[in-house]
């Protein structure tokens, strides 16, 4: 699918000793866009009556659309520490447990990042956006897990038990903060590339070696937004545990509402990977691309997932629901450990503005039991189901070529759309 510079689902490594470069088009400008999945140990038959409800709580609770603000306020030099101990800062704030932690990717925190590359403007942008969702194609999601599961010993080891369960899946980054900070980065980029010679068919493949000032700079205020996104899907995580609270009248603990994993797929990362039957360490660029680890990288994943592999989450559509995935050693042999990220589109947002309604597929999916709240009309007409892939093909075709296995089909019961 097209994208500026890179396409979306591209995957590129580069070796940092010789010469390898770093790129915000790679990358992606919503820096740790990614998703996280919540198990509970609700019922479908509990939740569809109360949907409208807990869908319309969720909206108020984690604000959504263009320009939201979030409902932490936190000072600059505070928002300095969210840039560099991400979900961390979270749960010595209050708005994590400790278990959420371990099952991050990174552990919720990306080293190296140095909030001193981060512009005034960039800074200024993110400092009031934690807990919000944003617009586009990010969403909350309540969902249900559906008949058959695919893998129940897989399933079992995630947290999830039988059909019917209840699941949330959140789907956001790090909003105008990391848009800024890759902005920033294109247009230095743009200005040094001719001191390295190096030239470009395309402004947006912008890019510098890794190991110049430059590039050095770009990864650590990269990993400043990558700290952000994660905090911001802890913070609305934290909102959410606050709404099932609320509206089933039962504490988060009881409804067992835990992290089963959190993954970015729009970021670049040091891992070490096989090439010509020689270990190295690369620098792994994934734009709309799920890191996907299998039980041979046991060591960069959480205990309950050394024997089984990664966790990988794949967002469809609200109208045709997702996939709970687990990611392989074949991934890591033949596509940097990295898989899809979605199901992608067929076709662009103006082209499914021209032809849905965003009243009437509003309208057509809570006849189909699927209720969606969002920001603006556009905004769900943008997203309706036939602009997107089978998500069901996708997945197949995944596990056909080895890069994961199919856990659980998760099925829409509710949405906040941006």
């Amino acid at each position: 699918m097209w994208g500026y510079g890179f396409p979306i689902g591209g995957v590129a490594a580069f070796d940092p000793e010789e010469g390898g470069v770093i790129s915000p088009g790679g990358i992606g400008f919503d820096v740790n866009c990614g998703m996280r999945l919540i198990t509970t140990n609700l019922t479908v038959d509990e939740v569809r009556p109360k949907i409208k409800e807990l869908v319309d709580e969720l909206y108020k609770a984690v604000p959504a659309g263009v320009g939201c603000k979030g409902f932490v306020q936190v000072s600059r030099d505070e928002f300095k520490q969210v840039m560099v101990d991400g979900a961390q800062w979270c749960l010595k704030n209050g708005y994590a447990w400790k278990d959420d932690i371990v099952n991050i990717e990174d552990s919720g925190k990306i080293a190296g990042a140095n909030p001193q590359k981060v512009s005034e403007k960039a800074l200024g942008r993110g400092l009031n956006q934690l807990g919000t969702l944003g617009s586009g194609n990010h969403y909350l999601e309540v969902q249900e897990v559906a008949a058959p599961i695919f893998d129940e010993k897989l399933a079992k080891a995630m947290g999830i038990k039988k059909a019917g369960q209840i699941c949330i899946m959140v789907h956001c980054g790090s909003r105008g903060f990391g848009h800024q900070i890759g902005t920033d980065y294109l247009r230095t980029f743009l200005e040094v590339m001719p001191k390295y010679g190096i030239n470009i068919l395309d402004q947006e493949l912008a890019c510098a070696p890794f190991k110049s000032k430059e590039g050095q700079d770009y990864y650590a205020a990269m990993a400043c937004a990558a700290n952000m996104a994660f905090a911001n899907r802890q913070v609305i995580t934290h909102r959410i545990r606050e709404v099932f609270a609320k509206v089933f009248q039962k504490t988060a603990e009881e409804m067992e509402m835990n992290l089963v994993y959190d993954v970015a797929h729009n970021i670049a990362k040091l891992e070490k990977h096989k090439v010509d039957g020689k270990m190295k360490e690369l620098l792994v660029h994934r734009k709309g691309a799920t890191r996907a680890f299998g039980p041979g990288r046991a060591a960069d994943l959480p205990q309950k997932y050394k024997k089984i592999g990664q966790p990988v989450i794949i967002g469809g559509s609200m109208e045709t629901g997702s996939y709970l995935l687990c990611g392989t050693d074949r991934a890591d042999e033949e596509t940097f450990a990295s898989t899809a990220h979605g199901a992608g589109r067929v076709m662009s947002r103006e082209a499914a503005k021209r032809l849905v309604r965003g009243e009437k597929l509003q309208q057509d999916l809570e006849r189909k039991g699927i209720y969606v709240h969002g920001s603006t009309m556009s905004g769900l007409a943008e997203e309706a189901g036939l602009a997107y892939k089978d998500i069901n093909t996708v997945v197949e075709t995944l596990e056909t070529a080895g890069i994961t296995k199919r856990v659980v089909a998760l099925k829409p019961l509710g949405n906040v759309k941006g």
